[in-house]
């Protein structure tokens, strides 16, 4: 009788670099992992195996400079002011590319912070003090006299980074802080407006637009190489992109999908198994403690395989073992799983079985096994995702 369920391991990769053969190394270390004295493991049809975006744009040398950004900024935003909006407040994620889209404005540059939070949680003002002062405020739009004033500065809690000088002392001469929730905020500055919001640059996109504004978002900034060997990223362009170096970005993976069928078809070569594939990013979960939201991705997973489209259908366990009437609490369950492939989604059976994407549940387990820390477990192997309790 089987006795386990869904497992998840990391496994070790080396350190690796530009022009690195990424399926046959994976696959490699896979098949050796299998095989090792020490937690070995068996291929099974439906497994999945997650790698992580960082390997895979390592290894595609995908990597632009802060005078690549100032170039294409150049390139596309035309001459004058320029209002950009709703940024994350990240030195990994955002302060690189703030000095490189400065460098190529050619004009005032006015940041638009959202407040009391950025998008994923990251806080700009205390909560009480927003909370029992905000009704000083002006209006929605207010600028850095008004937040010393009303507010006080307000550190990081966990980096202790004032993130309006930061961001401001990328350039003191030609970046001005402002605050304001309402996208349309910006035209008050320009009608040439950067959207660097990620989740929600859709909206921002389409809200400016229909007011007038000549509008740029940051997955059109290095979405084409600038010259032969240049990185870039056609879908995303500067969205997933890490710092690197004080004059570089990592850029977002290109390819995701392609790397994923080709690992797959290797694995099955390898191992007689059809093993389903994802290139993973940030996980979509959001910590209690800090209330911060994790994904600072576009997405979760760039690239996956077919077998991984869509969300799982189950039914809630405990609630048809609370309820299974006059059959036995196993027997209600084993008959409610026979059954779940005619069951209504919105059926009481399936309380709690929030509906996510497959691909957003299993990039976050990948994130959480593997970290960006000193693991070096890049690749994650699951086994049993699939399986219900009737597999034996």
């Amino acid at each position: 009788m089987r006795c386990t369920g869904v497992s998840a391991r990391g496994i070790r990769l080396p350190v690796l670099s530009k022009g690195a053969d990424l399926v046959t190394i994976v696959a490699d270390e896979l098949v050796k992992a299998s095989a090792a004295p020490r937690d070995s493991f068996e291929f099974r049809d439906g497994d999945i195996v997650g790698v992580t975006e960082s390997v895979l744009a390592r290894s595609q040398g995908n990597y632009v400079t802060l005078d690549d950004i100032a170039e294409d900024v150049r390139r596309r935003v035309p001459e004058g002011d320029v209002a950009l909006i709703f940024p994350i407040l990240s030195r990994n994620r955002f302060g690189r590319l703030l000095e490189g889209i400065a460098r190529g404005v050619r004009g005032t540059l006015h940041v638009v912070l959202s407040y009391p939070a950025d998008e994923v949680g990251n806080l700009l003002i205390d909560p009480r003090a927003f909370y029992l002062k905000s009704g000083e405020l002006p209006g929605d739009l207010f600028g850095e006299k008004e937040y010393d004033e009303i507010f006080g500065r307000y550190p990081h809690p966990f980096t202790g980074v004032d993130y309006v000088s930061y961001y401001k002392d990328m350039d003191p001469k030609k970046i001005r802080i402002h605050f304001a929730n309402n996208p349309l905020s910006a035209l008050r500055f320009s009608k040439t407006v950067i959207v660097a919001s990620i989740h929600a640059r859709f909206l921002h996109r389409e809200i400016l637009e229909k007011a007038g504004a000549s509008v740029f978002s940051l997955d059109q900034f290095c979405s084409a190489p600038l010259a032969e060997g240049k990185g870039f990223n056609e879908q995303y362009g500067l969205l997933g992109s890490n710092y690197s170096s004080e004059t570089s970005v990592k850029l977002f993976p290109r390819e995701s999908k392609r790397f994923a069928r080709t690992l797959s078809e290797e694995l099955l070569a390898r191992t007689g198994k059809r093993v389903e594939v994802l290139v993973y990013g940030d996980g979509a979960f959001k910590g209690p403690a800090g209330g911060i939201w994790e994904l600072a991705d576009p997405v979760v997973s760039p690239g996956y395989t077919d077998g991984l489209e869509g969300l799982p259908k189950e039914v809630k366990f405990k609630y048809i073992a609370d309820n299974a009437g006059d059959k036995s609490p196993d027997e209600a369950v084993r008959e409610a799983i026979r059954n779940k492939g005619a069951m209504d989604r919105f059926a009481h059976s399936t309380l709690g079985t929030t509906p996510r994407r497959l691909t957003d549940l299993l990039g976050s387990l990948c994130d959480l096994v593997s970290g960006s820390g000193d693991k070096g477990t890049p690749v994650v192997y699951i086994s049993g995702y699939f399986d219900s309790y009737l597999d034996v």
